[in-house]
């Protein structure tokens, strides 16, 4: 038997059937995580001022989902559920994080790559972590732990957080990469340190604009969020760095190619700031964060070349999908907002990141495995990143602990394309962002929804909100949406039928209340 590989690429997914989680060669599995990547972003989901043809191609070798979820509408909540099984809103800290955050998911935790591990597979990690790292007081310039390779990875060539936060370093497993020890790296998130030049004193240094949160340090002429000095060698050039994270990527399936391997294969693109190489550069019409999503586009491409180069695709789940929707304006002044015309990056949904309204979560999600997963479907199964541990779970044999991975369920069918039977409802989520001074953090309590079928319940929290453009969905009272006809929640049915959301709100604060969801 030909050994099977799982690939999953942003919200792609390429899946193998359950008769191979026997097997004595289990599927390779791959998974492409998009950042801040939207519904209406990608051709195959009907933009028609970008083109993504090799995201399109994946698509049309696989299985399509129309209904997909992230867990949250921002990054670190999402990445966290997926990579666990449960909601990140019933942990605390679980929210954007700094750069300088301890670890968020703990030595210990039942994890996506930690089952993986235990049925024989080499883990790897490329691309952002943005989970936390170290026990709250991070020494960038020794060892640095607990990580990713404390959670069950092997291997890890990642970012500490995000391309707009300090220190912008690569870590490969335990160090930074290219560390000069004479020139040692000191971050600070409250403060200013040393003596570089910062967005908010030398604004004529950047190349482009920025918000007073991202008028910190200038690393590359590009002003972050916080303040870092030291690391001048180790600091990654943005322009680069996408094609820096591919080598390694291909790197890692090349060298695991004759055993089974896992790739969690997260992304920068179209995350802010955006600096696409120079081969992108005004190719989209968009401005940068079109050009951006070109090169994201690419770099799909370039990997599953790979793959079929090294004779793994016919036998790779590749997974894609995006953390969270989108965003235009987040911080920097790149021209994204009024480059954008009439492209809809959230299709046919109201919000985007940080919303919860639909175009918060609502994200492109695609399978493919030729030969195995259903080619050429479009599926209207309601699934969530979440599900995913016990989706592959199921795939290669293991059995999960009965405290752990709480809100996963297994759709392996519906990843495969082979029924049409996802989730009977999804629990979304976010938390408003408050600007003080000069700094962004997450605040207040969760703010939750559920979608059952065609209906979405929003639990009532604050008066309407919005941040960095995008409306995100709050008010003081229940809100009540049917989607099938008014996917853009403009008409609150909540008077109009009181008893089908007080069902929800009571199902909503039961799942809330009870711990898990999982049976």
């Amino acid at each position: 038997m030909t050994r099977r590989g799982m690939l999953l690429a942003g919200a792609a997914v390429c899946a193998a059937p359950r008769a191979f989680a026997a097997s004595p060669r289990k599927p390779n599995i791959v998974v492409i995580y998009a950042d801040d990547l939207g519904y209406g972003d990608l051709s195959c989901y009907g933009a028609t001022a970008i083109a993504t043809p090799n995201i399109d191609a994946l698509a049309a070798r696989g299985t399509r989902f129309v209904n997909a979820h992230s867990p949250s509408a921002t990054c670190t909540p999402s990445r966290y559920a997926l990579l666990t099984g449960d909601y990140a809103w019933r942990a605390s800290g679980t929210q954007i994080l700094p750069g300088d955050a301890p670890a968020l998911i703990r030595p210990g935790k039942y994890t996506l790559p930690a089952m993986l591990k235990k049925a024989g597979y080499a883990t790897g990690l490329v691309g952002k972590w943005h989970l936390g790292l170290g026990d709250g007081h991070v020494d960038w310039n020794g060892v640095i732990a607990p990580g990713p390779l404390d959670i069950g990875f092997d291997y890890g060539f990642f970012l500490p957080a995000t391309l707009d936060r300090v220190p912008t370093v690569l870590i490969e497993n335990r160090r930074v990469v290219n560390l000069d020890p004479t020139d040692p790296i000191r971050v600070d998130y409250h403060r200013k340190i040393g003596t570089e030049p910062t967005g908010a004193e030398n604004p004529d240094q950047r190349k482009f604009g920025a918000d007073p949160e991202h008028s910190n340090t200038i690393v590359n002429g590009i002003s972050r969020i916080g303040y870092m000095t030291g690391g001048q060698a180790a600091r990654w050039q943005d322009e680069q760095l996408s094609d820096v994270l591919l080598g390694k990527a291909v790197a890692f399936v090349s060298a695991q190619k004759d055993r089974p391997f896992f790739l969690y294969y997260a992304v920068n693109e179209p995350h802010v700031p955006r600096a696409p190489h120079p081969r992108f550069v005004g190719k989209s019409g968009l401005g940068s964060r079109g050009d951006a999503i070109l090169q994201l586009d690419w770099t799909v491409g370039a990997l599953i070349r790979t793959l079929e180069e090294l004779g793994l695709a016919d036998d790779t789940l590749v997974v894609f999908s995006s953390d969270n929707g989108p965003i235009l304006f987040d911080g920097y002044a790149d021209g994204a907002a009024e480059r954008a015309g009439a492209h809809r990056p959230a299709g046919p949904y109201s919000g985007g990141k940080y919303s919860i309204l639909e175009g918060g979560t609502r994200v492109p999600m695609i399978t493919c495995w030729p030969g195995q997963v259903r080619k050429g479907h479009v599926s209207k199964a309601i699934i969530d990143h979440v599900d995913l541990i016990a989706s592959l779970a199921d795939l290669v044999g293991q059995a999960l602990p009965s405290d752990a991975a709480v809100d996963s369920f297994d759709m392996l069918a519906p990843l495969l394309g082979r029924s049409e039977a996802g989730r009977t409802y999804v629990v979304e989520d976010t938390k408003l962002m408050v600007t003080t001074g000069n700094t962004v953090a997450s605040s207040g309590d969760r703010i939750l929804a559920i979608r059952e079928g065609d209906w979405k319940l929003i639990r009532a929290s604050v008066d309407p909100q919005q941040f960095h453009g995008n409306a995100i969905g709050t008010s003081a009272r229940t809100q009540l949406y049917n989607l099938a006809d008014d996917p853009g929640e403009k008409s609150d049915l909540a008077l109009r039928y009181p008893d089908r959301a007080a069902d929800l709100l009571a199902r909503l604060n039961r799942l809330e209340q009870k711990g898990r969801s999982r049976p």
